[in-house]
């Protein structure tokens, strides 16, 4: 009888999954890993082309290595993305890392010894820099950057969703 039972919830929760934002949909069909999501780039250098292919036009080249981009499409090899300005097009995937980094927002940006503006400032960002992202609560995250390390608040940075949690 539990049997049954297990099958019969099994089954009501796939049914409830599909069409539901953010089971399904929300996934890229070529890894499977969650769409929008953040990557960096890997290469000094990498062509943003038109489609998903050589054969595209280039419309904008990317030219800063760890740049945090946000992946928004897959085709093959190939990825949509887009840097903070909204700039992009399609990246061969050999391009692309998937280590976190982000960009700071705020000039002269704080970085606290803990995630507490109480506590003590151990550097400040200018605006732009590309900072190695680490751990992050739900108001602060995690930064390290030309060898200093600390806590900065996440609506600071762009390269992390609001609501995301790393440990």
């Amino acid at each position: 009888m539990t049997k049954y039972l297990l099958a019969a919830l099994v089954g009501a929760l796939s049914l409830a999954c599909i069409g539901t934002p953010g089971i399904a949909r929300d996934t890229g069909p070529v890894t499977n890993l969650p769409l929008p999501r953040f990557v960096s780039m890997k290469a000094s250098e990498g062509n943003a082309r038109r489609g998903p292919s050589l054969t595209h036009r280039i419309d904008w080249v990317f030219k800063q290595r760890d740049m945090p981009l946000q992946i928004t499409a897959e085709h093959g090899h190939w990825r949509r993305v887009e840097d903070r300005e909204g700039q992009g097009g399609w990246v061969h995937y050999s391009l692309l890392s998937g280590v976190r980094t982000v960009i700071v927002e705020k000039d002269m940006l704080s970085l606290h010894m803990r995630p507490d503006v109480e506590t003590p400032v151990t550097a400040a960002l200018e605006a732009g820099v590309i900072a190695r992202l680490g751990k992050c609560d739900l108001e602060w995250c995690q930064l390290k950057s030309g060898g200093y390390r600390g806590w900065a608040p996440k609506s600071r940075l762009w390269g992390v969703k609001p609501d995301e949690v790393r440990d």
